[in-house]
């Protein structure tokens, strides 16, 4: 039984998350992906120097990156189309919320190579999100 739910589980992932510039169809792991961001995000912010605006930045900036991955998780479990598309716009906006975060936090030297990496690793989110709604016919590039 569980056997048959994963495979299940994994044509559905197959189906929904390709890349459209791939010839081999190449599948997206969003969740491991949106997990691992919120992680990096985490340690990122333990590591931020202790000033007032930077301790403001870094709790909306937790609260977006574990969104992204909280909402696309939820959207991975979805049984309809409409909760799906809904959950992958969410991800979407929190996403580019985090981005702007990242953007206004103070890192000292060593923790300017972490924020830049995040910011590409949100942006990569972004796109790959953005090239979802695309396939669904939600939004045209």
């Amino acid at each position: 039984m569980g056997l048959e739910s994963n495979n299940k589980y994994q044509a559905t992932n197959d189906k929904q998350y390709q890349n459209n510039n791939d010839q081999n169809t190449k599948r997206y792991d969003l969740e491991e992906r949106t997990l691992k961001y919120a992680r990096g995000v985490s340690i990122y912010v333990s590591r931020m120097p202790r000033t007032i605006v930077n301790i403001e930045n870094g709790k909306q900036l937790v609260r977006a990156a574990g969104s992204v991955g909280a909402n696309y998780i939820e959207a991975n479990e979805a049984l309809s189309k409409k909760d799906f598309i809904m959950r992958v716009k969410i991800s979407r906006k929190e996403a580019k919320e985090s981005r702007y975060w990242l953007n206004l936090t103070e890192p000292d030297q060593a923790n300017n190579q972490t924020k830049e990496m995040l910011i590409n690793e949100a942006t990569q989110l972004i796109k790959i999100l953005s090239s979802i709604l695309v396939k669904c016919g939600v939004v045209k590039y």
